[in-house]
Order: C-alpha cells, then sequence, then structure tokens
C-alpha cells in the first residue's frame, strides 16, 4: 500500500530550493574597480571570515551565491545581501542568519534554511532549502 506524498507544507518537507553559481573572478574584478561594494554585500563578519583566507574572493563569492540562493529558496522579492547573512568558520558547517525583511520573509512562509557551499578555483555556488516548519493553516 502507498502512502501519499507530503505536500510541500508538511512540517520537515522542503519548501523552496533556490541555487546560485558564480565566476569567482568576476567578484574579485567588481570589488577591486568598487571597494565599498564589499560593505554593501558583506557583514562585517562575512568579510572577517573571507579576510583572513588567502584568496578572499574564493569565500565572498560562495556567500554572495548563498544569499541569492537564499531568495531564491524564499521565493522573495530582491532583498538587501546584508540581511542575509553566512555566519560559520572554518570547519563549522555554514548556517544562515536571516535579518529584517529576509526574516520576516521567512517566518511568513513558516521555513527555516540549510545552506550549502562549495567552490574550485574559477567558480563558487550555494545551494539553500527551505525547510517548513509548520503545517499549512
Amino acid at each position: 500500500m502507498n502512502s501519499p506524498e507530503p505536500d510541500l507544507f508538511t512540517p520537515g518537507h522542503p519548501a523552496g530550493v533556490g541555487i546560485d553559481l558564480l565566476e569567482i573572478r568576476r567578484l574579485e574584478e567588481a570589488l577591486e574597480r568598487r571597494p565599498p561594494l564589499a560593505q554593501r554585500l558583506f557583514t562585517e563578519g562575512e568579510l572577517a571570515y573571507a579576510g583572513a583566507r588567502r584568496r578572499p574572493a574564493r569565500h565572498l563569492a560562495a556567500r554572495f551565491a548563498a544569499k541569492e540562493a537564499a531568495v531564491k529558496a524564499l521565493g522573495a522579492g530582491p532583498l538587501p545581501p546584508r540581511e542575509v547573512e553566512i555566519t560559520g568558520s572554518g570547519r563549522e558547517t555554514p548556517r544562515l542568519q536571516l535579518h529584517g525583511r529576509a526574516a520576516a520573509a521567512a517566518a511568513e512562509k513558516g521555513v527555516a534554511l540549510h545552506v550549502s557551499l562549495t567552490h574550485s578555483r574559477e567558480l563558487a555556488a550555494a545551494i539553500v532549502v527551505a525547510e517548513s516548519l509548520a503545517s499549512r493553516p
């Protein structure tokens, strides 16, 4: 006997997915041309984490991809990049910390976001899954 498939509003079930891919060199060049851009896109914690690495733009690119993927997973309109923060450093699992409108969108949709980051020498990518926390009203 087959059990019914859960709908998108079953607690613990994915309610949205976002993915983003970025050429690291494009971000490096943009930050070189417009240094204030870093302050617009990234939190102090993200900048400190990346700044302690040999090639900061590689880590910033993965974080920027995560910000874009989070917006897609939320199904929200454009959000200020600093409202989606990627925390965790070194061997810690990266986590999303939402602020402002991003936090409000996640609360309204009743979801928690989970992120995975990766990068190579040339590309950075992230995927975000929005997990339903409660059933549909």
